[in-house]
């Protein structure tokens, strides 16, 4: 029998959100109901909310969880009821033309629900990156359960649902940071600071963070940054060449998502260096390079999506990591919070005050 739970919904580009009664249905063939346990609010709700990813509202918000799968549909085998998971929006699907290349971390034609949860009414909702986790169930599909030790809490296994795991990878998997690397990190967000930690689990041997904000420069030097750059009041290109002996980053890493600070990662790296994108942009957004710089300089330019992450292998992995004490994923939780609570910390959010506010059901 479909289920009547509570849940955060954004009803209109820029509307408060608000908690409604959510309808979520029997799993049905390669499906999942999970239990939410905890889930972070991460900036690209707030892009949703802002109808900054598209206008299918309204939205049922929330992706970065963790929860036990309560039931599941026909033909589900990888789940059963009471694993405890971490959700992801990337279920690869093992025959597009990136699995069979051997490459699922790209995954083209990745697996969401096939029903919709709706509203007492009957109105369809347009859940979050497929996962829509600000709720107290969801309905996701199967794929998107990646089960890990259960002795982890909720409200840090959730983390690498998405932020944690899109700054680490960024690092690992998309920028390749090796040991004795020299490393910037634009933006110290919660995806700047986890990009830190990756470039430290790494081996990098320099870390400069880079930001407007003492107060997250501060963390980002808890977090492993060796150095940190206030771009507010120096010249970020000049300040990360200098640390450098004059030659740039090995790699940096834009978390920021904007032209502005993405021209600075360009020419803060070395010559042949890497430049990755993590930082989300918003649709309007333009960049301009002189085309000669781009080829003279050398070097990659890469985009990292979900930190080209294998959930089936890295979300398992950084879960023994963080139980070994070799990183702390508890350090990303600033707070803990109920589901009425999403649009203060959407504020708090935007006022630089937190690196996740975690919604713990």
């Amino acid at each position: 029998m479909p289920q009547h739970v509570q849940g955060v919904i954004a009803p209109g580009r820029n509307e408060p959100v608000r908690v409604e009664t959510i309808v979520v249905p029997d799993p049905g063939p390669g499906e999942a109901v999970v239990k939410i346990q905890a889930c972070g609010v991460c900036h690209t709700d707030l892009h949703y909310k802002q109808g900054a990813i598209n206008d299918e509202f309204p939205f049922l918000l929330g992706h970065e969880a963790a929860g036990v799968v309560e039931s599941v549909g026909e033909g589900v085998t990888d789940v059963t009821p009471g694993d405890f998971v971490i959700l992801n929006w990337r279920a690869v699907c093992g025959t597009c033309r990136a699995c069979l290349r051997g490459r699922p971390w790209y995954c083209f034609d990745t697996h969401n629900a096939k029903q919709r949860m709706t509203l007492l009414d009957g109105t369809e909702l347009s859940p979050a990156l497929g996962i829509g986790a600000f709720a107290e169930k969801t309905l996701v599909a199967a794929g998107q359960c990646t089960k890990v030790d259960p002795a982890v809490a909720p409200e840090i296994a959730g983390l690498l649902g998405c932020g944690v795991m899109a700054g680490i990878g960024a690092a690992i998997n998309t920028g390749n940071v090796g040991r004795g690397d020299t490393v910037a990190v634009i933006g110290c967000g919660g995806v700047g600071d986890a990009a830190i930690v990756g470039s430290r689990l790494a081996g990098a041997a320099k870390i400069i963070a880079v930001d407007i904000d003492d107060r997250k420069l501060e963390t980002a030097r808890t977090m492993g940054a060796t150095h940190t750059v206030n771009s507010r009041s120096t010249d970020a290109v000049e300040a990360v060449r200098e640390l450098t002996g004059g030659f740039g980053a090995d790699v940096v890493i834009e978390a920021v998502g904007r032209p502005e600070t993405y021209e600075q990662a360009f020419y803060a790296r070395d010559l042949a260096g890497t430049v990755v994108l993590v930082g989300v942009p918003t649709p309007e957004m333009k960049l301009e390079l002189p085309l000669l710089d781009v080829f003279g300089r050398g070097g990659a330019l890469k985009s990292s999506w979900y930190g080209d992450c294998l959930p089936s292998r890295d979300f398992p992995m950084l879960v023994d990591l963080h139980q070994q004490g070799r990183i702390d994923l508890g350090a990303f939780v600033t707070e803990t919070i109920g589901l009425g609570d999403v649009e203060k910390a959407f504020a708090r959010m935007h006022e630089g005050d937190v690196l996740r506010s975690v919604v713990v059901l």
